[in-house]
């Protein structure tokens, strides 16, 4: 994608202003309007504010571009240029007042991830990548874990309420058998930043939404990590399965992932 660092740098701008009408909205959780259909399954009036103001940014810079997010209807693509918008990843903590939670912004071109910006305002951390370009945190670059056995770190692991629980159960029983360890804080986009970042060694999920992923899958490949390919055809619409991981220890990780979700 050759206009790739003007669309990087116009996320990461954005995603960090969008950030800060987010936090306006995380330090009066009082008065919030939250809409819930289970524990993990939450919307509020924040996640729906700050995905206009994204959407509205992105027409006025970008029009020709698609758009499609969590919270609202999808815009159809002119040119084959997709924003992929998640308001706030992690709901569930942000209107809890945890302060783990983030705002996604990727950009796709015919499927294919190309920019993906993830801001965590409460730690000050904006976590960014442009294909070919490398990926960094708040400007100093980041490199995937060396590590070359699990029990070297802690996985992230996660699971939406949405599909059974078998799959994650036996992943992460498979994990500690394998002397490794989990970790969820529940947002799964920050966990994947984290495997981009080194923190985490590696990433299981059965299946996330692209909103959810694909930046921080961006991240990870430029990061110098190893991921599960996406299908650029489906991905958008339908999400994937996630595995993601230091190359020392991916092959472990895909093994676990397909003995725990393989459907029988």
């Amino acid at each position: 994608m050759p206009d790739a660092q003007s669309r990087l740098s116009f996320a990461i701008d954005l995603a960090e202003r969008a950030a800060q009408v987010a936090l306006r909205h995380f330090r009066s959780i009082d008065t919030l309007t939250i809409e819930t259909k289970g524990h993990q399954d939450l919307v509020s009036n924040a996640d729906r504010d700050v995905e206009t103001f994204i959407r509205e940014e992105i027409a006025a810079a970008w029009p020709e571009d698609g758009i499609v997010g969590e919270e609202h209807a999808p815009v159809e693509s002119g040119n084959g240029h997709v924003w992929v918008i998640d308001p706030i990843d992690g709901t569930a903590n942000f209107v809890r007042g945890i302060p783990s939670w983030c705002v996604v912004i990727a950009c796709t071109f015919e499927g294919r991830t190309e920019v993906g910006v993830i801001c965590e305002p409460s730690s000050g951390e904006t976590f960014s990548a442009a294909r070919g370009h490398g990926a960094f945190v708040n400007g100093k670059q980041i490199r995937i874990s060396g590590a070359t056995s699990l029990s070297e770190g802690s996985v992230g692991t996660g699971y939406s309420s949405r599909i059974e629980a078998d799959g994650v159960l036996t992943a992460i029983r498979e994990l500690i058998a394998g002397g490794g360890m989990f970790f969820r804080n529940a947002s799964g986009a920050l966990m994947l930043a984290y495997v981009a970042a080194g923190r985490l060694i590696g990433y299981l999920e059965e299946h996330m939404n692209s909103w959810d992923c694909i930046a921080a899958l961006l991240m990870i490949e430029e990061a110098g990590g190893t991921i599960m390919q996406t299908d650029p055809a489906t991905v958008i619409d339908h999400g994937t399965m996630v595995v993601a991981g230091g190359p020392g220890v991916y092959a472990e990780l895909e093994t676990i992932a397909f003995r725990a979700f393989a459907k029988t």
